[in-house]
């Protein structure tokens, strides 16, 4: 599993101009997934990603978690993650999950998200052609792989 977690100050995700999902300040996640993913790796992630101190305290310092700030989260799945281009110039997207894989682990990964939070977890939509706005705040964008 693969996420690139963003700080943001508001993202939103649309399909077809039709809104899928948007939050205020709080972490954009792109996630993709592989298919050797497994519910361990889905929880190692999730807490990860709420438990991860990267907004600001009263010091300025990168000190406090989402959780601790009331932020909120919205995933967006991105088999693009997992592309391989150290070949030609054409991707591989073979370490990519197959949609029959890949779409249990996303429902999984966003309802422990939903649990660990208390509260409901926005996102994007499976498989669409999606257009992801973003103000990214710092801007604070990490790469986090399990």
């Amino acid at each position: 599993m693969r996420v690139v977690v963003q700080r943001v100050r508001e993202a939103r995700v649309t399909v077809e101009g039709r809104l899928t999902g948007e939050i205020g300040p709080g972490l954009l996640v792109l996630a993709g997934f592989a298919p050797t993913d497994s519910a361990p790796t889905l929880d190692w992630m999730a807490r990860k990603l709420i438990q991860l101190r990267i907004f600001a305290d009263d010091e300025g310092k990168m000190n406090r978690s989402v959780q601790d700030v009331s932020g909120q989260v919205l995933v967006v799945s991105q088999f693009t993650l997992l592309a391989d281009a150290s070949k030609g110039t054409r991707p591989s997207y073979v370490g990519a999950a197959p949609p029959a894989v890949a779409v249990p682990l996303y429902e999984q990964f966003v309802q422990l998200l939903t649990t660990l939070l208390g509260q409901p977890v926005p996102t994007g939509e499976f498989g669409a052609d999606m257009q992801v706005a973003l103000v990214n705040d710092g801007p604070v964008t990490i790469v986090l792989e399990r």
